[in-house]
């Protein structure tokens, strides 16, 4: 697709024209009428005329075609210019003494038709009026389409479909969301050109077709793209035309697949942004799924849609109420004769007033996805000081609780004054308050997180790396990365009963961290052969099921009375 306007000569600011006609006076006569504005070529026939355009594509602003010529006829050439989208732009104004021929001329493409003979002003005016709504709408396609698909901008293609529906009220459509599976890893592996390449191929053969059955596309943003069509139900045939092979010319080859989530029938009711948020849920259930390729919104989506909205507008409420309760689970120390309570990890749960218990599993998500789990950190935090606070005031001894501190609060340039006033607030001291930071968050910006949790360890906090072993770069970011406690995957544990590679691996974390003389915490602790077993490798610290699930903070207590009868 062009991407500019019709270009001017630099050097004496006119516009060029190309004249096509076989007669030597005619052409003279119409050259001698235009040479005065603008730039002015000749062509003898369509042939030659074709091969100046050609040349000229990116420069011409305006052709004065003949119909009547040797060898290939005018007619001809319109249809030619027509069928290419870089020659189509370019205005013909057909001069002829067959006025008959005007509405054919006009069929085909020809932007006016002028009868011979010509009268000077008239030829200046349409010359000067075409090429001025040439260049008006060479700018409105650059501003409505990418350039390097021309597929429509997503503003335009919202306000094209919205007008779709307007004249086809009774036409059952269809909303579908299509991106390239790993088209990252194509811009990687071949470059940039050839993943243009790719993006272009595509959609090319999307818009194809889709554009028979009246639909239109959109390219989004990198290689995500929109359809809005009439309903249809061939859309596992259609994912399979659309993934095709794309070569260049360096000898790059790659295969192209597509993923695709549809909203079919899409309800008109509903805004035309809101049908494609649905059509681009049902896409991202495919994430991270080799085989499955194509996916509809269905009911079940939108219950969870419909649930999901409910909790994003109930959270304030929430908050202020104090639904979300913090629960608490026990740390026991292995390393004696008898577990011994250590500490407690605060985790939340919700109480819905209507909708009952909600599993963590739920809401945290998405909180994450829409901003909000700062403030249900924040919430944990000051609720988890307060009830420090509160054993220590009723049993006289200190209860350490970790909380979790998320990717997202690490962004916050207040973390560190707002973890100090928390626990001054209380009249707790650091050691009271432990930060669990996930092994995942440290490959986020891990300069930032170094910067801050240096500060928090310098002012006395202990910082936990909870998860660790979950990921690809933990061994690596030991030798960096500050902490004080490593906190083992569950998985590791759960591995140690069917698999002797497992407890080989436990050990070798459970040595690793000795090596760097931190203290081992191992969680998802469910049997006595597991505790056995970390008692048996080293683990200092352990928590799970066998000894408790995570409880309110009155059932904890029998965890600080039983300690203080150790005692």
């Amino acid at each position: 697709m062009p991407n500019t306007i019709a270009k001017i000569n630099p050097e004496n600011g006119k516009h060029l024209v190309l004249v096509v006609e076989d007669e030597e006076i005619n052409r003279e006569i119409l050259a001698e009428i235009l040479s005065g504005e603008y730039d002015v070529i000749c062509a003898e026939n369509s042939l030659e005329a074709l091969e100046k355009i050609e040349t000229n594509a990116s420069f011409l602003s305006l052709i004065m075609l003949d119909l009547n010529m040797p060898g290939m006829h005018g007619f001809e050439l319109l249809k030619i210019l027509q069928d290419d989208s870089t020659l189509a732009r370019i205005p013909v104004i057909v001069t002829t003494s067959e006025e008959q021929a005007e509405v054919e001329s006009l069929r085909l493409g020809a932007t006016d038709f002028i009868t011979k003979p010509y009268v000077p002003e008239v030829i200046r005016a349409r010359a000067r009026r075409y090429i001025e709504l040439a260049e008006d709408r060479t700018i409105i396609q650059s501003t409505e389409r990418d350039v390097l698909t021309g597929l429509y901008y997503k503003e335009y293609f919202f306000h094209y479909a919205e007008q779709y529906d307007q004249y086809h009220p009774n036409v059952a459509t269809d909303a579908v969301v299509t991106d390239i599976i790993h088209f990252h890893m194509i811009n990687e592996r071949y470059g940039k050109a050839f993943g243009d390449l790719v993006l272009k191929r595509v959609a090319e053969t999307v818009r194809g077709i889709v554009s028979q059955s009246g639909g239109i596309v959109c390219r989004r943003d990198a290689d995500t793209f929109l359809v809005y069509c009439p309903h249809r139900d061939d859309y596992e045939e259609l994912v399979e035309k659309c993934s095709v092979d794309v070569r260049d010319d360096f000898g790059n080859e790659a295969h192209i697949r597509l993923r695709m989530g549809v909203y079919a029938n899409a309800e008109k009711d509903i805004d035309i942004e809101r049908r494609f948020d649905r059509a681009k849920k049902a896409a991202d259930m495919m994430r991270g799924s080799f085989s499955n390729n194509l996916t509809f919104y269905n009911n079940d989506l939108h219950k969870k849609e419909l649930y999901n909205e409910r909790l994003l507008e109930d959270v304030y409420d929430a908050l202020r109420e104090k639904q979300f309760i913090v629960y608490y689970q026990p740390k026991f120390d292995i390393t004696g004769d008898a577990p011994v309570l250590t500490s407690a990890e605060a985790l939340i749960r919700w109480k819905h007033p209507s909708l009952g218990m909600i599993s963590p599993g739920v809401f945290i998500p998405l909180f994450e996805e829409n901003g909000l789990i700062q403030k249900l950190d924040d919430y944990v935090w000051r609720e988890a000081a307060a009830q420090i606070r509160a054993w220590k005031d009723a049993f006289g001894i200190s209860v350490p609780v970790s909380v979790n501190v998320s990717r997202v609060d690490m962004y916050d340039p207040l973390l560190v004054e707002t973890i100090c006033a928390i626990v001054e607030e209380n009249g707790l001291t650091s050691a009271d308050y432990m930060l669990e930071v996930t092994e995942s968050a440290y490959s986020d910006d891990s300069a930032q997180l170094i910067r801050t949790v240096k500060r928090l360890r310098e002012l006395g906090f202990r910082i936990e790396m909870d998860d660790f072993g979950s990921g690809y770069s933990s061994l690596n970011m030991l030798a960096s990365l500050p902490c004080d406690i490593l906190k083992l995957d569950m998985k590791f544990i759960q591995n140690t009963d069917n698999h002797v590679n497992g407890a080989r691996m436990l050990k070798l974390m459970i040595d690793i961290s000795k090596y760097l003389n931190m203290p081992v915490v191992a969680e998802g602790v469910e049997t006595d052969k597991q505790l056995h077993l970390l008692k048996e490798l080293g683990c200092d610290i352990v928590q799970g099921y066998f000894f408790s699930k995570p409880v309110p903070p009155q059932e904890f207590e029998r965890f600080i009375r039983e300690r203080i009868e150790q005692c």
